[in-house]
């Protein structure tokens, strides 16, 4: 059945238009994965078993889980699945295969063409107007990608039950979550970007509360699992166990969806999440660097250094009026990500497709900074890119005597009080943050293609010391290679 059902899916998925896709967040589960989700499922004592298929599509992860069962993978003296879905397109084809597939195991089968959302809220609130779910033993999704508005009724909804989250995928695995009866499983894909960053945070701290963390499993390739929907979004795998005593935790890793190269380690649950730090972030080691990391003694927060890092302040479409596209009178430089290269630093650059320059007047003077040495590091990069983290310094000397700057948006600014660092510092702090160290850890946790502030903020540092003395090592080189940075990062901090 599951095979059929794949041929559906790569004629929906070129057929079906993307305004829809985007609209309902809908991107149906290739059967190579389904298949290896369903896999991750450990036979237990339950023999009753409460499937919850949420955001169901045409049925292929609930079909990979009665596939199991009728292998004898998974043994149960009964077996009932509720799968959701709102799309009334496709509801046909999901009660079908999944009916046929249920035959096939003796499977009660439960197709709720309702909005999962207010069904799992009503039954967590126990609405006496509608009709409760059950606990579940087992849950299977891929849920729907899409943010939620802060003043949406789902939003609302999801407050009412203590769930405080930003999207459609994070919001049904909560709300999966909170169904699960005590030692149940959820297997879920979902994208990575839920773990880290602050908005995210109250997500993180909701599932690690109530599950044990069992297993990831981590695509090296972002481009594959979901290529006929053209999705670029990195995607993680994920097994939790509700209410489950946590132990260490399986980090599997494959190039693509084959899993033809698979690897798996097993790592100190503490490798994975430091309980101690308030954001919560969830830490991915990858298997070929597990050799590759922070220096103990590089132990200090960006505030223990007086340092501080922000987001570039200056939106320049919102300041339109005032961009220039080369300095003049009563302009300042204005710099951009194209404004560095590798190790070096050009402005103004003649036939920039960016403003070099923007007015200094009462509108603008509050988005500015005094002209300094400042270290900046580029926002937007993906897991395919050399380095996650590109660091580079603003050097005054450059900037034809102006006494301000404007950094745009796309840039995150290390500065002492919106002032510029000293020297050897500015050089010191970006030649740490080139490191292939701090690359290791900064992938370890970041799975988007943004470098935010509090990314950076996360990280931890030498301190200012070693890194004013790292600054002015590299002031002295002509020419600076990824090996001889890490290699003077491990004769000064071990």
């Amino acid at each position: 059945m599951l095979n059929e059902t794949d041929q559906l899916r790569q004629q929906l998925a070129a057929t079906t238009d993307t305004a829809k896709k985007s609209r309902l967040g809908q991107f149906f589960t290739p059967s190579p994965i389904a298949r290896f989700m369903a896999s991750l499922f450990r036979p237990s004592t339950e023999t009753h078993c409460r499937l919850l298929d949420p955001g169901a599509g045409i049925g292929s992860l609930s079909l990979a889980f009665l596939e199991r069962c009728q292998n004898g993978e998974l043994c149960f003296d009964d077996i009932r699945v509720d799968a959701f879905e709102i799309d009334e397109v496709i509801v046909p084809h999901l009660l079908d295969s999944l009916q046929e597939a249920g035959r096939h195991t003796a499977s009660v089968v439960r197709v709720l063409p309702t909005d999962f959302i207010r069904a799992a809220v009503d039954s967590l609130l126990g609405n006496l107007f509608t009709a409760p779910l059950p606990r579940y033993s087992h849950v299977i999704m891929n849920p729907p990608y899409r943010k939620i508005r802060n003043d949406s009724p789902h939003r609302n909804a999801l407050r009412q039950v203590g769930i405080e989250t930003v999207n459609l995928y994070s919001a049904f695995a909560a709300l999966s979550l909170a169904l699960l009866a005590p030692h149940g499983q959820l297997v879920a894909i979902l994208p990575r970007s839920f773990c880290n960053g602050p908005y995210f945070r109250p997500f993180r701290e909701f599932i690690l509360a109530r599950a044990a963390l069992r297993r990831v499993h981590v695509f090296e390739r972002r481009d594959r699992a979901f290529r006929n929907d053209n999705v670029l979004q990195e995607n993680i795998i994920l097994l939790l166990e509700r209410g489950g005593q946590q132990n260490d935790v399986e980090i599997s890793i494959s190039t693509d969806d084959s899993f033809s190269d698979i690897t798996i380690h097993t790592w100190p649950f503490a490798d994975v999440v430091d309980l101690s730090d308030h954001q919560l972030f969830i830490h991915l080691p990858s298997a070929k660097a597990d050799d590759i990391a922070l220096p103990p003694s590089a132990c200090f927060s960006l505030d223990d250094l007086d340092i501080q890092v922000s987001t570039g302040p200056v939106v320049d479409f919102r300041q339109k009026a005032y961009l220039q596209a080369m300095p003049a009178d009563q302009s300042v430089p204005l710099l951009y990500p194209g404004h560095f290269a590798e190790n070096s630093f050009t402005w103004p650059i003649i036939g920039f497709r960016k403003a070099n320059a923007i007015e200094r007047n009462s509108h603008t003077e509050r988005w500015l900074y005094p002209t300094g040495f400042y270290t900046v590091v580029r926002r937007l990069s993906a897991k395919e890119e050399k380095r996650r983290i590109v660091a580079s310094v603003v050097d005054p000397a450059g900037l034809q005597g102006a006494s301000m700057i404007g950094f745009e948006n796309h840039l995150n600014v290390f500065h002492c009080r919106k002032e510029g660092l000293p020297e050897s510092l500015a050089y010191g702090l970006a030649s740490y943050l080139n490191t292939t160290a701090v690359d290791t850890c900064f992938r370890r946790f970041n799975g988007h293609t943004q470098v935010n502030a509090t990314d950076l903020r996360n990280l931890t540092y030498p301190d200012r010391e070693t890194l004013q003395a790292l600054g002015e090592w590299s002031m002295r080189q002509r020419d600076l290679s990824q090996e001889m940075i890490d290699a003077e990062l491990r004769r000064r901090v071990g």
